[in-house]
């Protein structure tokens, strides 16, 4: 160890003798860091004058001088700059920093960070890359840290971008984790936006195709939308009208005012490009929503502008109701039942537990996506001999309703409570009034939008194709249209206004046509004739007596409790062996003998079928056999 110089200030004396005591407890040795401490004091005796020069001579500083440099920062003795900060990575932090004044800061930081659920590594990240700078460069404690502080480093950060054509998501993101752990611990009065908000783009900014002349007037339209209309709707309609205004640009760049808009020579032509038009996406014909959108938002904004008395609203009406693309009418996509518990299988077997219970409770429930997410935490109600029912909070169409609870969707709601993550009462999005969501991670709301990437991703590992979490509702709904549900009590659990929504489900599955379908069917067996093996006049369908059943000529089924025969001209029965493949059969041991005679005839009628060279009739057999064999296993354990 190097003595103190007999000149130096006492302040350099005090600095030298600290940091020679903070060597030896964090374990530094060396003569080259000692010379570098007197170095760096001999040219700046006040250190924060050091943080005046230029950022190249700062980032210039010797690496011997670094350990010196990071007690001074530890310590509160110097406030370099974001811009420095920002730049460095600060290696030796988490080996220094707990032999300093910020040690306890820090460890409640990282406990609360524990608390809210994040891993240890983005705990650890976080904070050295954010906490520990706030805190070297404030000179603040965590208590006084501002929503200001937090700005500011985002503001260097987007001027460190500028300059050196960084990314900023990192610390976009990292400075939200940092503001949602403030939030928790009562640091900071408001949670935090998410990360998508914070780097979404200005109205000015979305019409950036438009012309100078032209984009002030559509700014000026989207601003007065957002009085009316969800931000979210406001930012669609934006998109298609820059479609219209990057039109515009090209057709007739010196266009100055939207009053001198041409139906022939600024619509018309419009509506030719829309209709031929490509995704920028995957490259195929955009979608007929997507092309009735783009008109629809043209048509609503001319309508607007006019009705309210705008000068630059065009004289006379230029967009027809005639000129919007007729939208096919197609049927709900429900999920068939096989892909129906194949997804409910795979997101059990899910390892984000929370997003995947959330998404099979939107399957139990029929809830829309925006309704799950803004389910709050008492949502359950126990009515005195009426069972459990879900609140359903305000959704798409401003309606609460009560959905009735099962046992396993009770026991799914439970286990949901149990791996939320804690924390603060969140804003309500619409009232604004604090609320204990039901759907928590890391202290704040899941979005729809997590709920959505990973059920893409199940669907993805399973081999499934690709689903929406709108298509769990619509086979909630489906499912009761099967079960014979009246429309009054698929309107109250869908959460419909009107009849003509929820008959697009009726339509599925209509009773009428199903019945005048059978009734075509049996007259149409009528015309069949008898089986070769039977007598004449005979229609019972039994071979006669001195046959087995099971080698006639016709196409056989084995029933549990006896057996079909259908002439091959009638096809196999649609309702043959119906209740093996059910998911609610259920046997015992008791059965065990039944099965396994069952599954023998089977396998005779198999080979009977391949015989014959009846392939759907082979495959039909074995998808039995395999239901079969999968009942005894389970039986027999």
């Amino acid at each position: 160890m190097l003595p103190v110089r007999a000149c130096a200030p006492a302040h350099d004396v005090d600095l030298l003798a600290a940091f020679t005591e903070h060597a030896a407890r964090t374990g530094l040795h060396g003569r080259n860091q000692q010379w570098a401490a007197h170095a760096f004091l001999r040219r700046w005796p006040d250190p924060q004058d050091w943080a005046a020069e230029p950022l190249t001579t700062r980032l210039a500083l010797p690496t011997a001088a670094g350990s010196f440099l990071m007690f001074l920062l530890l310590g509160g003795h110097l406030r370099p700059g974001y811009d420095y900060l920002l730049r460095r990575k600060l290696t030796s932090f988490w080996r220094e920093a707990p032999h300093g004044p910020m040690a306890a800061d820090l460890e409640r930081f990282l406990a609360a960070a524990a608390e809210l659920g994040f891993t240890e590594r983005t705990r650890s990240a976080v904070g050295s890359q954010v906490v520990g700078r706030l805190l070297i460069q404030t000179g603040q404690p965590l208590d006084q840290l501002t929503e200001d502080d937090l700005d500011d480093l985002l503001d260097a950060c987007r001027q460190r971008q500028d300059a050196e054509h960084t990314g900023l998501r990192h610390y976009v993101r990292a400075v939200r984790t940092t503001r949602q752990v403030l939030f928790h611990l009562g640091v900071l009065a408001t949670p935090p936006l998410n990360a998508a908000t914070l780097l979404r783009q200005s109205f000015p900014e979305r019409m950036r195709d438009a012309t100078e002349v032209l984009r002030p007037v559509f700014v000026a339209y989207l601003d007065r939308l957002l009085a009316t209309h969800t931000r979210s709707t406001v930012t669609g309609t934006a998109s298609r009208l820059n479609h219209f205004a990057a039109h515009l640009a090209r057709v007739e760049p010196g266009l100055t005012t939207l009053a001198d808009l041409d139906r022939r020579r600024h619509i018309e032509t419009y509506l030719t490009m829309t209709a031929t038009g490509r995704s920028s996406r995957g490259g195929g014909p955009l979608s007929a929503s997507e092309r009735r959108g783009r008109v629809l938002a043209i048509h609503c904004m001319l309508n607007d502008i006019a009705e309210w008395g705008w000068p630059d609203a065009p004289a006379q009406r230029l967009v027809f109701r005639s000129d919007l693309p007729k939208l096919p009418r197609s049927l709900p996509r429900y999920l068939p039942p096989d892909t129906d518990r194949r997804l409910a299988a795979a997101l059990e077997a899910c390892p984000d537990r929370l997003a995947a219970d959330a998404l099979l409770l939107q399957r139990a429930t029929g809830l829309r996506i925006g309704e799950l997410v803004d389910l709050e935490l008492d949502c359950v109600h126990e009515i005195p001999g009426e069972g459990a029912w879900l609140k359903v909070p305000l959704g798409k169409l401003a309606t609460e309703r009560m959905v009735p609870l099962d046992e396993e969707t009770l026991a799914l709601v439970d286990r949901i409570v149990a791996t939320r993550s804690p924390g603060r009462p969140l804003p309500h999005p619409r009232t604004g009034r604090p609320t204990d969501f039901l759907l928590t991670h890391h202290g704040q709301r899941v979005s729809a939008y997590q709920l959505r990437d990973v059920l893409t991703r199940v669907c993805s590992q399973a081999g499934l194709p690709h689903t929406t979490p709108h298509q769990l509702r619509h086979t909630y709904a489906t499912t009761l249209v099967n079960a014979g549900v009246s429309l009054q009590s698929l309107m109250a659990l869908l959460g419909h206004v009107s009849a003509e929504m929820s008959l697009r489900y009726g339509r599925l599955f209509d009773s009428t046509v199903k019945a005048e379908y059978e009734r075509a069917l049996t007259a149409a067996k009528d015309h069949l004739g008898a089986l070769p093996c039977e007598p004449p006049g005979s229609r019972s369908g039994l071979p006669v007596a001195d046959q087995d059943w099971r080698t006639g000529p016709g196409i056989k089924a084995r029933l549990g409790g006896g057996f079909c025969v259908r002439a091959p001209a009638q096809g196999p029965c649609a309702y043959a062996n119906i209740c093996e493949h059910c998911p609610s059969f259920r046997t015992d041991i008791t059965f065990l003998p039944v099965l396994t005679a069952q599954r023998a005839d089977v396998q005779a009628l198999a080979s009977d079928a391949e015989a014959r060279g009846w392939e759907s009739e082979i495959e039909r057999h074995r998808r039995l056999i395999d239901r079969l064999d999968a009942h005894i296993e389970r039986t027999g354990a």
